[in-house]
C-alpha cells in the first residue's frame, strides 16, 4: 500500500483516546511523512510592476508572502505576510464564518470530499483522485471511507474505544478555542524547543485531518496555534484540484503542510511532499521519484446516512 494513502488513512483507526492512543496516532503520521518525505488588480505602471517584481522575489527568499490591496486612486500597496500573518488571517476568516455551523446529532454522519492532484517533480505527470468520508459522529454506526474509489467500511466503536482525535461534537466543543489553552489541551504547553514545536505541529495536523465538522472558533484556535510554533515557514505557492491559488505554510523540519488560498486566507486543504519508489536502505529511504501532492476539500457538512451528500 502507498505511504500515502496510509497517510490518508489515519482517521479511518480508532485506538483508546489516551496518552499512548495519542502517541501512537502520532507516531503513524510522523512515520507516513518520514517515508513520504478571485482575480486581483494589476497596475499598468512599469515602476509598480517592478517593485511588486522585486518584492516578491525578495519574500520569497526570506519566507514571506506578498499581497497588494488597491489603494484609493487607482493605487497598489505591496505589503508582505510572514507565515505566522498568513495563518491569522486564516483564523480571523474561519472565526467570522463559524456562527453558521450545524451542529450534528450522534446518530448523524460528519461528511466531506476532498480532491488531491499528484505531480511528479521529474516527469511532470499529473494524476488526480478523489476521497470521500462518512464518519458516524458519536461512533455508534459504522463509518464509510472511500479512497478514490476503493471503499473501507468501519466497525461501531466499542464502548472502550473512541477516535482521535475525536468527532463526537460534544468532545471537540470542550477543546478551548484559545491557541495556548489549545495547546496545553494537546499536551504542549512548552512549545517554543525545536522538538516541543514539531510534536505540537503534528498533532495539529492530526486535529485538522481528523473532524471534518468542528465548533465555532475551534479550527481559528488550530491556525492561530500554529502561527505561535518556532519553525513554522511559507512554501512554494500551489495551486490545488480545483485551480485554485493557495500559499503553502508548513514547518521547516516537515514535509506535510497547509494551503489557503491567495487573497481570501480561505482553507484549502494539505500539501505533502513526498517519493513513489523509493527503497528502504538502512534507516533511510533511497531513489525513487519526488512528488508534490496538493488537497483541496471540495464539500463538507452534516448528513443523515451514508451515501447522501450535503445540498
Amino acid at each position: 500500500m502507498d505511504e500515502l494513502t496510509a497517510l490518508r488513512e489515519l482517521e479511518s483507526e480508532v485506538p483508546a483516546l489516551t496518552e499512548e492512543a495519542r502517541s501512537a496516532a502520532r507516531s503513524r503520521l510522523t512515520g507516513a511523512i518520514a517515508k513520504e518525505r478571485g482575480r486581483s488588480p494589476v497596475p499598468s505602471r512599469r515602476l509598480v510592476l517592478r517593485a511588486a517584481f522585486t518584492a516578491t522575489a525578495a519574500a520569497a527568499a526570506a519566507g514571506a508572502y506578498v499581497a497588494a490591496t488597491r489603494e484609493p486612486g487607482d493605487g497598489v500597496r505591496l505589503h508582505t505576510l510572514s507565515a505566522a500573518q498568513v495563518l491569522r488571517r486564516a483564523a480571523d476568516r474561519t472565526r467570522a464564518q463559524g456562527a453558521g455551523i450545524t451542529v450534528p446529532r450522534g446518530d448523524q454522519y460528519l461528511y466531506s470530499r476532498e480532491v488531491y492532484t499528484r505531480t511528479m517533480l521529474r516527469s511532470g505527470k499529473r494524476t488526480t483522485h478523489t476521497d470521500e468520508f462518512w464518519i458516524s459522529e458519536d461512533g455508534s454506526r459504522t463509518s464509510r471511507y472511500v479512497y478514490d474509489g476503493r471503499i473501507k467500511d468501519e466497525p461501531p466503536l466499542t464502548k472502550h474505544q473512541v477516535a482521535w482525535p475525536p468527532t463526537q461534537y460534544a468532545k471537540l466543543r470542550k477543546l478551548p478555542t484559545d491557541p495556548d489553552g489549545l495547546l496545553k489541551a494537546l499536551g504542549h504547553a512548552e512549545f517554543r524547543t525545536e522538538d516541543g514545536a514539531r510534536m505540537a505541529y503534528t498533532d495539529l495536523l492530526l486535529l485538522m485531518r481528523g473532524p471534518r465538522v468542528m465548533p465555532p472558533g475551534l479550527q481559528a484556535a488550530a491556525f492561530e496555534a500554529f502561527a505561535k510554533l518556532p519553525g513554522i515557514v511559507i512554501e512554494d505557492s500551489e495551486v490545488d484540484a480545483l485551480g485554485r491559488h493557495g500559499i503553502g505554510v508548513s514547518h521547516r523540519r516537515e514535509s506535510i503542510g497547509l494551503v489557503f488560498e491567495r487573497g481570501t486566507y480561505a482553507y484549502l486543504g494539505l500539501r505533502l511532499e513526498g517519493v513513489k519508489g523509493a527503497r528502504p536502505v538502512g534507516k533511510e529511504l533511497r531513489g525513487g521519484e519526488k512528488y508534490l501532492e496538493v488537497g483541496g476539500l471540495v464539500a463538507s457538512g452534516v448528513v443523515d446516512e451514508i451515501g447522501q451528500r450535503p445540498r
